[in-house]
C-alpha cells in the first residue's frame, strides 16, 4: 500500500500446555529455526527467539499486511505439527491456548532481542510465571490471575 509506513516490534510470549518442560535443549535450535521459518514465509521478520522447555519468547517486526493474532496462531499450529510430526515427546503436542504479545519501542529492541537471548540465565532467577505476571502488569494489561495459566493436571 503506497504511503504506508510503520514500524511495529512485538514481544511474545506462549507457554507449553500444563506448562510442562518438553521442549529439550537437543530439540531447541531445530523448533527455533522452524519458527523462524513460518515468520519468513509469511513476510515478517523474527528478531530474536529462545524456546525454553516449557514457553517461548520471539521478538517480531512486524509489517501490517498480517493480524499479529493470525501470525502468532500460524506459529503455534505449525510448530505443534512438526513437534507432533517428529514425536519428539511420544504424545501429541499442544500449546496453552492464547498468548501474551508486548509492544516495544525502537530504542528498546536490543534490550528486549538480549533479553530473549539470555532466557537460559534469566529463568535460574525467577520462574516462567512469576515472569509473566511481572510482563502483564509492566505493560498494566488488565488480567485474573485465576485464568493466566491453565492448571497442570
Amino acid at each position: 500500500m503506497a504511503n504506508t509506513y510503520t514500524q511495529i516490534y512485538l514481544h511474545v510470549v506462549f507457554a507449553v500446555s500444563g506448562r510442562a518442560c518438553v521442549i529439550s535443549s537437543l530439540r531447541r535450535e531445530e523448533l527455533q529455526k522452524y519458527i523462524i521459518g513460518i515468520v519468513t514465509r509469511k513476510g515478517q521478520k523474527l528478531i530474536a527467539i529462545y524456546c525454553m522447555p516449557d514457553h517461548t519468547h520471539i521478538l517480531l517486526g512486524l509489517k501490517p499486511s498480517i493480524a499479529p493474532s493470525d501470525l502468532i496462531g500460524d506459529i503455534k499450529t505449525g510448530s505443534t505439527n512438526h513437534i507432533s510430526e517428529q514425536k519428539w515427546i511420544g504424545c501429541r503436542f499442544s500449546w496453552q491456548e492464547g498468548f501474551g504479545a508486548f509492544s516495544v519501542s525502537h530504542s528498546h529492541v536490543n534490550r528486549v532481542a538480549n533479553y530473549i537471548r539470555n532466557q537460559d540465565v534469566h529463568h535460574r532467577q525467577k520462574s516462567f510465571q512469576q515472569e509473566y505476571i511481572e510482563f502483564l502488569e509492566r505493560h498494566r494489561v488488565p488480567f485474573d490471575q485465576r485464568y493466566v495459566f491453565e492448571p497442570v493436571e
